[in-house]
């Protein structure tokens, strides 16, 4: 028997998995790669909500435990995941300006919001009002980093490359089992994917459609991720991200030529150069009705656990809550209410024997 069986291999699955390895637990991981929410992020970290000016919930600490996480894993896997780049965020007037300036005075953005004012040099954006520089921001090349992972589980034997069957899945007194594999616990980590488990498809998963382009434009010349009504991501080879969208109600993985005209009207406001789009992919990210982390066990099965919910900001969010997750189980701590869902208690419906 072994510790624990992990289902779906995103950004949770990756984090729960480093805190077994961690600790010396012996697990599986099931996948099937559905889910494309990870491999299709941006996968920046960026602890300012740069609409308004304010410190994303919990960025501060967040950004403290994934910058030495990612690190490790660039280790183990002995490839590069953390690009170290500032964010440039477009002022559309005086009055902008003045409220960054009002924002870097508080005691937790101080050190996020550069006061020096970036004057614009590049002549392929249109940005007469400058920019507002945030430090200690970058990007996580997410799908190299699920890639490796994956490999570097198939060399251990711990990866089942399948759509998981929900049928094939007992429960017992103390574990569960699954075809051939009894765990003591199981961890669901299916991103949008959880919306077909009926263990846990009571809580509130609403999901958010997000499309991004990839666009080859010699001609721009920063190095900065630009942020105006779209972010423009530097990818190297003139290569760039452009993104991303938010749809609520089309829940594919196929990309669209709505969202696509809607990246492109943005980007024109601001952008005064030649391109060609290479690649367009889309994603449903896992997005909650209260905007915080779905984590915790079952109403009734304690061998059963979740770990979901990371909406956009994936990347600062999973390393924390992963380890919060761990300690929870093997340790007793109790999660911060609200992560825990059991703040969505009154949603479930017992199930009939």
């Amino acid at each position: 028997m072994i510790d624990y069986l992990v289902v779906g291999l995103g950004l949770a699955g990756v984090s729960f998995c480093e805190q077994l390895e961690a600790h010396k637990k012996d697990y599986k991981v099931i996948t099937d790669n559905s889910q494309t929410s990870s491999l299709v992020a941006g996968g920046l970290y960026n602890p300012v909500i740069l609409k308004r000016f304010t410190l994303a919930w919990n960025a501060d600490t967040q950004l403290e435990k994934a910058i030495p996480f990612y690190k490790g894993l660039e280790r183990k896997l002995g490839t590069r995941l953390d690009y170290k780049i500032s964010i440039l965020r477009k002022f559309t007037s005086i009055e902008e300006q003045n409220l960054w300036f009002e924002a870097a005075d508080k005691k937790r953005l101080h050190k996020f919001l550069d006061t020096m004012l970036i004057e614009n040099k590049d002549r392929s954006i249109d940005a007469p009002f400058g920019f507002g520089k945030v430090l200690h921001t970058g990007r996580i090349d997410v799908k190299t980093l699920i890639g490796a992972y994956q490999n570097d589980l198939v060399e251990k034997g711990r990866l089942l490359q399948e759509t998981f069957d929900f049928s094939s899945l007992q429960i017992h007194n103390g574990h569960v089992e699954y075809k051939s594999i009894k765990a003591r616990k199981i961890v669901f980590a299916t991103g949008f994917g959880l919306k077909s488990n009926p263990y846990f498809n009571y809580l509130p998963l609403q999901g958010s459609k997000g499309e991004l382009l990839t666009i080859k434009a010699p001609d721009i010349k920063t190095v900065d991720i630009i942020k105006s009504s779209v972010f423009i991501i530097p990818m190297g080879n003139d290569l760039y991200r452009v993104g991303a969208t938010y749809e609520r109600l089309d829940k594919s993985n196929n990309p669209t030529d709505g969202a696509k005209n809607e990246l492109l009207s943005k980007l024109h406001t601001f952008l005064k150069c030649d391109y060609e789009i290479v690649d367009q992919v889309a994603g449903i990210r896992p997005t909650v009705s209260d905007r915080r982390p779905l984590v915790g066990s079952h109403p009734e099965y304690d061998q059963m656990y979740v770990l979901n919910g990371f909406g956009s900001r994936g990347v600062l969010i999973a390393p924390t809550v992963s380890a919060q997750l761990f300690d929870y189980i093997e340790k007793g701590e109790a999660l911060p209410r609200e992560i825990d869902v059991l703040r969505f208690i009154k949603k479930y419906t017992p199930k009939v024997s």
